[in-house]
C-alpha cells in the first residue's frame, strides 16, 4: 500500500535484504571492538593510553556523521539520496581493513584507524537515515530491530573469526615480526570483502525510493554546501525536540561505559583468568581469543534478542525494553572480572547481550518517533553525537583516573562500565513521549 509520503509497506524479506549491508558495516565494528586494543598493547602501548589511542572513532564520528547526515537530506542522484555515502564510506572501510594488520608500528595502527572510522561514519549515518526514509511509521521499529539484528550477527561473526581459524588448524601462537597473530591478519582480510559486497547486496536488492515532488521542492529552496550543512545541523540543534535532548542524558552514561567495556574486557580476562598482563606471553593471546568467544555469544544473544524484543517493545514500550536491557547488563559487567570460570562467563554474558541489542534497536524507536520525517538525517547525525561525545569524553578523562581510581587494573574499569549501564537504565525511564506540539513547528521549512 503506498502511502501520501511515496513510501510502500515493504514485506519482510526486503526489510532483511536493505538491512544485509549493516553484517559487513558490524563485521568492521566487532573487529574493532575485539581487536584494537589487543593490537595497540602488541606494539608496544601502555594499558592507560588505550583509550586516547582509540580517539579516531569518537572525534570521525563527532565531525563525520552529521555533516553527512545534513548533506544526504539533500542530495538527489540517480542512485539516491543516501547511496552514494555509504557505498563510498564501504569502500575505504574495505580497504583500512586489509591495511590495519599490517601494520608496523603504533603510530600507523593508530592512523589507520582514523581512516577506517571516518569511512564507518560515513556510511553508517546515512545508512540509518536510509531504513527510515524506506519505512513506514509502523514498520520502523521491525526495521531498526532487524538493523540491531544484523548488528549482534556481524560482530558475532568478528569476534569468532580468529577462534573458527584455530579450530580450523591454524596455530593461535603463529606471529609476525611485531607480534600480531596471524589470526588477527585473516580476520580482517575477511571483513574487508564482507565490508563491500553486503553493501552492495543492500543497494542492488533494495533500491531507494525516488524523492517525491514535495521533498525536491523542499530541498531545492537551498543550495547545497558545507555552509547550509552546518547551518542546518545548527537549526537542528536549537530546535531539537525534548524526548532527543533526554536521550542524551541516557546516551552519556551508557556509551562511556560500553566505550570502557570494549577498551579494557580482553584485558581484564587476562587478569582474571590467567594471571597476566604482557603481550608477548600465551596467556594474554588465549585471554583475547576468550573474548572473542564470549563476544560472539553475547552478539549472537544480541541477535535473537533483537528479533523477539521486536512484539515486547510493541507492548510495553521501547523505553521500558531499554531500561531493563541495561539493568541486565550493567549487572552482567559487574560481575564479569568476579569470574575465574570460562564456563560461568557465559551466564553474565547473557546480560550483555541483551542490552547490546537494545542499544542498536530501542533508542531509535524512540528518536525516531520524536523527530520530523524531512530532517530524518540530520538528526540521526546529530544523535551520533550523543553516542560519540561520551566516547570522546572517556578517551581524555580515563587516563587520568585509570591508576589512582581503578588502580591501573582492567577488572575495574570493566566493573566501572557495568555501574554506569545501571545509571543509564535510570536515565531512559525519564525520556518523554514525543510532544507533537514541540514536533510540530520543525515540519515547517527550514530558513536561515
Amino acid at each position: 500500500m503506498k502511502q501520501d509520503s511515496g513510501k510502500v509497506r515493504l514485506s519482510m524479506l526486503q526489510i532483511i535484504e536493505m538491512n544485509i549491508g549493516f553484517l559487513g558495516l558490524q563485521f568492521s565494528f566487532g573487529l574493532q571492538q575485539s581487536n584494537m586494543s589487543p593490537i595497540y598493547t602488541y606494539l608496544g602501548a601502555h594499558e592507560a593510553a588505550i583509550p586516547l589511542l582509540t580517539l579516531a572513532g569518537p572525534m570521525t564520528g563527532l565531525l563525520v556523521q552529521p555533516l553527512i547526515g545534513a548533506m544526504s537530506d539533500r542530495t538527489v542522484t540517480k542512485w539516491g539520496r543516501r547511496t552514494p555515502y555509504f557505498l563510498i564510506g564501504a569502500i575505504f572501510c574495505s580497504l583500512g581493513l586489509l591495511a590495519m594488520p599490517y601494520s608496523p608500528a603504533l603510530w600507523v595502527a593508530a592512523s589507520l584507524l582514523w581512516i577506517l572510522d571516518a569511512a564507518n561514519n560515513i556510511t553508517m549515518e546515512p545508512y540509518r537515515a536510509y531504513v527510515s526514509d524506506m519505512l513506514i511509521p509502523a514498520q520502523r521499529p521491525v526495521g531498526f530491530l532487524t538493523q540491531s539484528g544484523f548488528t549482534g550477527l556481524g560482530q558475532t561473526l568478528a569476534y569468532l573469526t580468529p577462534s573458527i581459524m584455530v579450530w580450523l588448524g591454524v596455530d593461535r601462537n603463529l606471529v609476525d615480526a611485531h607480534n600480531i597473530p596471524i589470526i588477527t591478519k585473516i580476520a580482517f582480510g575477511i571483513g574487508s570483502a564482507l565490508s563491500i559486497t553486503t553493501i552492495l547486496w543492500s543497494i542492488i536488492r533494495v533500491r531507494e525510493r525516488k524523492v517525491t515532488p514535495a521533498e525536491l521542492f523542499e530541498m531545492q529552496k537551498k543550495k547545497m554546501g558545507l555552509g547550509v550543512a552546518l547551518g542546518d545541523i545548527w537549526d537542528a540543534i536549537v530546535e531539537m525536540p525534548k524526548p532527543m535532548r533526554q536521550l542524551g542524558v541516557m546516551c552519556l552514561f551508557q556509551w562511556y561505559g560500553m566505550f570502557i567495556y570494549w577498551e579494557y574486557i580482553a584485558l581484564s580476562f587476562g587478569r582474571s583468568l590467567f594471571h597476566t598482563i604482557d603481550p608477548t606471553a600465551p596467556g594474554y593471546r588465549e585471554a583475547v581469543l576468550v573474548n572473542g568467544q564470549l563476544g560472539g555469544f553475547y552478539n549472537f544473544i544480541a541477535f535473537i534478542a533483537a528479533f523477539s524484543m521486536t512484539p515486547l517493545t510493541k507492548k510495553f514500550g521501547a523505553k521500558r525494553m531499554h531500561g531493563v536491557c541495561l539493568l541486565l547488563a550493567g549487572a552482567g559487567m559487574i560481575a564479569l572480572p568476579n569470574i575465574s570460570s570460562r564456563l560461568w562467563l557465559f551466564v553474565p554474558m547473557v546480560g550483555v547481550g541483551c542490552g547490546w541489542a537494545s542499544m542498536m534497536g530501542n533508542p531509535y524507536v524512540m528518536l525516531a518517533n520524536s523527530i520530523p520525517p524531512k530532517r530524518t538525517g540530520v538528526y540521526m547525525g546529530i544523535f551520533n553525537m550523543f553516542i560519540v561525545i561520551p566516547m570522546l569524553i572517556e578517551g581524555v578523562t580515563l587516563p587520568l583516573f585509570y591508576q589512582s581510581w581503578l588502580g591501573g587494573d582492567s577488572r575495574n574499569a570493566i566493573m566501572l562500565a557495568g555501574a554506569l549501564l545501571l545509571v543509564a537504565a535510570l536515565a531512559a525511564q525519564f525520556v518523554a513521549k514525543p510532544d507533537q506540539e514541540e514536533v510540530r513547528p520543525l515540519l515547517s521549512p527550514v530558513s536561515h
